[in-house]
């Protein structure tokens, strides 16, 4: 299988990105992240943010219930190692996937997801939208004229050895019937939204440059280590 194209740059002081201009399996990135997280860790690689899509699929977190697939055929469905329940990934949604190392950084898990969420809501806010976080749930969210809430944006992680990778997934414009086959993150009564489906219609680098601007805003660069 040819390797995806990919463009990559440094931005945020030592902070790689990387940016996948074709879907991604799901396996292969997982087995990227893993080589990633292993060289962060060695002192051999830089962190690294990887901007991709996937092929339709389900991931299942490690929270994830039986109940919440509602249609286990409709597409492949992957146990990801990563907190939280069953989510979906496909094309027309920009997955971030976020290798950090949180040693370096404070060795603060819940400060590093709060981060996460500020990255979020601050790529939100350069489409004008209000993206807020819910206590007990996870993720960020869009609040309704209605009074309805609806996700917009998932957040799951796994750390090893104080090295951050899986990440989060912003709907631009999927196809959000695809979440119909799960309950989304094992939450029924609150549905999932998107750029598009608020009207706002962003091409993908559009998008990835908002996020690197956000980035910037939320995480501070590391320090040069020390000459060896």
């Amino acid at each position: 299988m040819a390797e995806p194209a990919e463009a990559m740059e440094r931005v945020s002081g030592a902070v790689e990105w990387r940016v996948s201009d074709t879907p991604v399996p799901y396996e292969a990135a997982v087995a990227a992240m893993e080589a990633r997280v292993a060289d962060i860790r060695a002192g051999t690689a830089p962190e690294l943010v990887w901007l991709l899509e996937h092929p339709p699929l389900y991931t299942a977190g490690t929270s994830a219930r039986d109940g919440d697939l509602v249609e286990p055929g409709r597409f492949p469905v992957f146990q990801s190692g990563r907190g939280g329940q069953y989510t979906y990934h496909g094309p027309g949604q920009r997955v971030g996937y976020v290798m950090l190392d949180l040693k370096r950084r404070g060795g603060d898990i819940r400060a590093f997801v709060h981060g996460l969420e500020e990255w979020l809501i601050r790529t939100l806010a350069q489409f004008n939208l209000r993206g807020e976080r819910r206590a007990g749930r996870v993720g960020i969210w869009i609040a309704g004229r209605d009074g309805s809430e609806r996700k917009i944006a998932a957040i799951g992680v796994r750390v090893r050895h104080w090295v951050s990778f899986h990440g989060v997934a912003l709907n631009v414009d999927p196809d959000l019937s695809h979440y119909q086959g799960i309950v989304p993150c094992g939450i029924r009564e609150h549905g999932v939204t998107s750029l598009a489906d608020q009207g706002i219609f962003a091409a993908m680098p559009e998008v990835d440059l908002a996020l690197k601007r956000a980035f910037a805003a939320t995480f501070t660069a590391l320090p040069k280590s020390p000459a060896a």
